[in-house]
């Protein structure tokens, strides 16, 4: 019974218009904007700390390689090194997206496409050469148990 008069008391006071309270003046937006520049942070994080490692997974193969049996190429490595930097981009990118949801001008916006663009064009010459190198990896490597020459290439 307390809590309806409470109610009633309310809106004879203020009116309806009294109980429904803006976003502004509980904080929302801002708390929203803040949770989405941590998030855009945990995302950019997460990209970096994937360079990271695949730089040290890169260093790491390529040392191995400098001891006997050296390697004839460094495409295995490169692709290594290019798998995480594709898989890093698309976190920056997921970034940038984040951004573009609280972007307070134009400006910024456009600065964020800018950045974007590039990233997403980087990530897909990148993918376009890794699918290139491994089909020419897979091309050079013979099946196990067949030895690949000038005149077994055509025989079933």
């Amino acid at each position: 019974m307390m809590m309806a008069e409470i109610l009633g008391f309310l809106l004879v006071q203020d009116g309806v218009r009294g109980l429904v309270v803006p976003p502004q003046a509980l904080g929302v937006e801002e708390t929203i904007a803040n949770l989405v520049q941590w998030l855009r942070l945990a995302v950019e994080v997460t990209g970096a700390v994937i360079i990271g490692l695949g730089v040290l997974a890169s260093a790491y193969y390529f040392a191995r390689s400098l001891l006997p049996p050296q390697l004839t190429g460094y495409n295995e490595i490169r692709l290594t090194l290019s798998r995480f930097l594709a898989l890093a981009l698309e976190f920056q990118v997921g970034a940038d997206i984040l951004s573009t949801a609280v972007a307070p001008s134009w400006d910024q916006i456009g600065k964020l496409a800018a950045i974007a663009s590039i990233r997403t064009a980087l990530n897909y010459f990148l993918t376009r050469e890794m699918r290139e190198e491994r089909e020419g990896l897979t091309v050079d490597v013979p099946p196990a148990g067949r030895e690949v020459t000038p005149t077994s290439e055509g025989a079933p």
